[in-house]
Formats: C-alpha cells, sequence, structure tokens
C-alpha cells in the first residue's frame, strides 16, 4: 500500500548572505506547499525536517536543488501515512545545529565521508573506532554494535569531550556517525582540528545506513525528531537494547512521563505504563497534574489557535489588477 505522504530530512552547509530575508521567502513557501515541520536556516547554511504530501515533497526537493546554493543537498526521504508534524516553524540561527563551533566550515575542511556501504565494510576493522557523536537519550535507544559514546546530554558538549578520546583514540581510524549525517560535519572537522588524523563520517547517517546497507549491526531503534519518535533501522540482525525505566526489561517503547512538570522522555514498556498511568515513578504517578493516559505515552502540545503566519513579516506586494 503506497503512504500518501513524505517526511525528509536534509541539511545543507553553503553561504546565505541574508537568513532573515531567506527565512522568510521559504517559509512562504512551505506554506504554499502545506509542509509542516522544523526549518533552521543560518548564514552557514540550511537544516530541516519535514513533511507533506509526496507530490508537495517533490517540488520542494526539486525547487531547492534548482538553487545554486542547495544544488548538493542530500535528502533522505521516508513514506509515511500521515504528518509527522503538527506544526511549521522556520527560524534562523547563528548554527544549523548548535556546537558552538563557528569557526569551523565543513566545506573547507571535513572527515572523509564514507557511503553506507563503504561503512558497513570498514567499521569492524581493528584499528577503527566507531563514534557516535549524538546525545545520551538519543544513543540509549539504539546504537551501533560496539560503538563508543560520549556522556553528553546535547551536541554542543561533544568539544569538551575531544580531550578524553585523544587519551584512547588519537592514533585510531576515527568514524563518526549521527542521525542524518550533520553534527559528523563539524564533529569531524574538530576532531582534524584537534589532531586526530584518520577522521570519517557516515554520510547520510544511520537513516541513509539504514534505507542502503539494511542497517547491519544497528542495534535498537533511532530516535527521531518528529512524532515518530523511534523508527526501526536493521533489516538484518535487529534487537533491542534499550530497558524499561520502571522495572527494566528489554523495551524501546518511548514515551514522556505523564507528569507534565517531569515530562522525562526514556523507554517504559506497555505493562508498566498501564500500571503506572504513564508516570515514570510512584511520585509523578501522584502529581496533582498528571496527564490522562491514552496508551502511548505521546502528549500532543496544545497548538492554542496556532497560526503559522504569526510573526511573519510577509514582504508587501503591489496588487495588480486587470
Amino acid at each position: 500500500m503506497n503512504k500518501p505522504y513524505s517526511i525528509l530530512l536534509y541539511y545543507c552547509y553553503t553561504p546565505i548572505a541574508d537568513p532573515e530575508a531567506f527565512r522568510e521567502e521559504h517559509h512562504l513557501f512551505c506554506l504554499e506547499l502545506n509542509m509542516l515541520g522544523r526549518i533552521i536556516v543560518s548564514k552557514e547554511g540550511l537544516n530541516g525536517t519535514v513533511s507533506g504530501l509526496k507530490e508537495d515533497c517533490e517540488k520542494y526537493m526539486q525547487t531547492l536543488k534548482a538553487d545554486p546554493r542547495f544544488s548538493n543537498i542530500d535528502f533522505k526521504v521516508d513514506a509515511s501515512e500521515e504528518h509527522a508534524f503538527t506544526k511549521l516553524h522556520v527560524r534562523t540561527k547563528a548554527e544549523i545545529v548548535h556546537s558552538g563551533l563557528l569557526h569551523i566550515n565543513p566545506n573547507v575542511r571535513t572527515g572523509i565521508h564514507l557511503t553506507p556501504k563503504e561503512f558497513r565494510e570498514m567499521k569492524d576493522q581493528q584499528d577503527v573506532v566507531v563514534l557516535d557523536v549524538r546525545s545520551d537519550y538519543e544513543y540509549s535507544l539504539g546504537r551501533f554494535k560496539n560503538a563508543v559514546t560520549l556522556n553528553i546530554e546535547n551536541f554542543r558538549e561533544f568539544p569538551e569531550k575531544v580531550d578524553e578520546l585523544k587519551e584512547k583514540y588519537k592514533d585510531k581510524k576515527i568514524l563518526t556517525y549521527c542521525t542524518g549525517g550533520i553534527k559528523c560535519e563539524k564533529a569531524s572537522a574538530f576532531l582534524l582540528e584537534q589532531g586526530f588524523e584518520n577522521v570519517y563520517q557516515l554520510h547520510g547517517g544511520i537513516i541513509k545506513y539504514g534505507m542502503e546497507a539494511g542497517g547491519e549491526d544497528f542495534e535498537g531503534k533511532c530516535y527521531v525528531f518528529d512524532n515518530r519518535v523511534a523508527v526501526d533501522v536493521n533489516k538484518v540482525n535487529p534487537t533491542v537494547i534499550s530497558t524499561c525505566h520502571v522495572c527494566g526489561t528489554n523495551s524501546d517503547r518511548m514515551v514522556n512521563c505523564a507528569n507534565p512538570v517531569c515530562n522525562l522522555h526514556v523507554p517504559i514498556c506497555e505493562k508498566c505504563g498501564v500500571e503506572m498511568e504513564g508516570a515514570c515513578s510512584a511520585e509523578c504517578k501522584e502529581h496533582p497534574e498528571k496527564r490522562p493516559y491514552d496508551g502511548t505515552g505521546y502528549y500532543q502540545k496544545e497548538l492554542n489557535g496556532y497560526n503559522p503566519l504569526k510573526g511573519f513579516n510577509r514582504r508587501k506586494t503591489k496588487q495588480v489588477t486587470e
């Protein structure tokens, strides 16, 4: 059965002279195509995850690729029964992924890009270290077999961990990976800057590896930043590595704690979800603000009359009448 929607994951490091002007233009274009999702515009490029009807997504991709600035953009495309988002946000920021490494331009120097096939062939070699540059809640749900993980809550903490990596792995070949490839662009460049000599990155990230290499040896599920929360990657030798926050049994069912004050994002099995009414602890179960549990552990944010044009300063256009 053909699914009517597509979910696009993409990024492109390319100079954008006037990010705010581009943001307004791009926001309007997304509205015209009924696209939903999150897009970041910066002087250094574009980063987005969006969803829409297949034909609208095709037009979106064709239009971006027709712009010389984005001609090399690599879209990861997944089919869906529905939109993966409820809102459209197009924002300008200093970086397209927050790292604090503003001086690094991946177009000048970065790790050697490996195709999923090349990554699969290299990852188990004796002189290779496979490095996960994602946050702890992401790799706790799924990661490559024998990958080195970092105790970080967000990517901007990555530079602080490089000295630890130097002590153990400076003379090794470092294969970095992340969800879609964007974090590796600056992570691998920073490793080179800090004296590592053999640095590589999985082009297209975990998502593309699953699509083109069957996801072999990726254990668990891949955390994604849309309403799906987690997606299957491994079609060759799948397994579950995450455990229920409450009882410790294997579970890859990611939920938010029903207590909105806590809102902890962790795996909780179906049995504990029912018994705890969606809460992550006895204290949260008794919290007066606890949300009703519907069995999913996913709580839709209140739209509160959401208007995608709010704060959107569309330039005045001259009305042409016949």
